[in-house]
């Protein structure tokens, strides 16, 4: 890249919302007095009998999780969407629309063990994580247009229960990021009768600017756009849709990559790397989506060290998106960080 771009602000596009980002390097020069997030002591026990998501034991809402070994899915007792509305669309006022959705929300227990984070897990044990995800995708499909599986890890993203665990969302209406990425995959198809991540992950891949990490059939990419100072994009190297349609060996490869990335991940500060995952793939409808290509976002929030993060105001909620550090910067922070947990060195 110029070495311009690492010392003064440059706008960088992102291909799948149609919007701006504003980077800055030159201010990672600045000091820090700001807010720091407190870090926890990561100790925690196999099973804890207050937690409301270990095997056997009662839930908030009252009810008692099985006795699993593995993975373990459950309708969420406070869910976010429901299957049924009485509610009406409304959409006659021009300030007061509204629009029925229904839906269900579950919850994905990755592990019975309540100490054991996605980056600590076997990858034998991962790749059960990605037959659920599989599973529940084929499932919610049949009756939701947009299935949205996603993981909120680490109390700094609002996590409110240490167990490792993941929630998917289904519900009737396509959501506001998925159809915004709908739009300008489509309009690139039409342009250039090409699938747009295909070509961009081809691109990145020659360039190895900003690939992170690879293997047959995966890369994880910090993307040219990327808005969070450590965020990357997951995407398989052939052109899938939805992740129900990968091979078992594409799963095998998913879920050691997954183990490549959250390793590194929290190596970069020693710490459980907080973040918000989640999956991308063609809506469930009967439209041709031939034009979409299945991925994975991860948006992690730290910036300097553990307690430091990136905060989303001011310029940000007013004007632009806006980073400091450039993504190829990242990109060579992370790609050096070895393979092995720092717990296990």
């Amino acid at each position: 890249m110029n070495n311009l771009f690492t010392e003064f602000p440059h706008r960088r596009y992102n291909i799948l919302t149609g919007e701006w980002i504003l980077v800055s390097p030159h201010r990672t020069k600045r000091p820090w007095q700001g807010n720091k997030e407190i870090i926890t002591d990561d100790f925690r026990p196999q099973y804890d009998p207050k937690c409301y998501l270990c095997p056997g034991n009662e839930r908030a809402g009252g009810k008692v999780n099985k006795q699993y070994e593995s993975t373990f899915v459950f309708e969420n007792d406070f869910a976010a969407l429901l299957p049924k509305s009485d509610l009406e669309s409304s959409t006659k006022s021009d300030f007061f629309k509204i629009k029925n959705i229904e839906g269900t929300s579950r919850v994905i227990c990755f592990s019975p063990r309540h100490d054991r984070t996605m980056a600590e897990m076997e990858v034998s044990n991962i790749r059960k994580v990605v037959d659920v995800w599989d599973e529940q995708i084929k499932d919610l499909s049949k009756k939701y247009k947009w299935v949205q599986i996603f993981e909120n890890k680490g109390a700094t993203m609002g996590c409110s229960n240490p167990h490792p665990h993941g929630q998917i969302w289904a519900g009737t209406e396509l959501p506001n990021e998925p159809s915004k990425e709908n739009i300008h995959q489509q309009k690139y198809y039409l342009e250039k009768n090409s699938v747009l991540l295909i070509d961009y992950l081809q691109t990145e891949l020659e360039k190895k600017e900003r690939v992170v990490v690879e293997n047959d059939n995966w890369a994880v990419i910090v993307p040219f756009w990327a808005l969070w100072p450590y965020e990357t994009i997951l995407l398989p190297k052939r052109h899938i849709l939805k992740l129900t349609d990968l091979s078992d060996h594409e799963k095998d490869d998913l879920a050691d990559i997954l183990k490549q990335i959250l390793v590194k991940y929290d190596n970069l500060f020693e710490t459980s790397f907080p973040y918000t995952m989640g999956w991308h793939g063609a809506p469930n409808d009967k439209a041709d989506y031939s034009y979409w290509q299945l991925h994975a976002h991860f948006y992690p929030p730290l910036l300097r060290s553990a307690t430091v993060k990136k905060f989303m105001v001011g310029y940000e909620m007013l004007a632009e998106a806006q980073r400091d550090i450039t993504a190829e910067q990242a990109t060579e922070k992370l790609k050096r960080l070895s393979d092995i947990h720092y717990k296990q060195k």
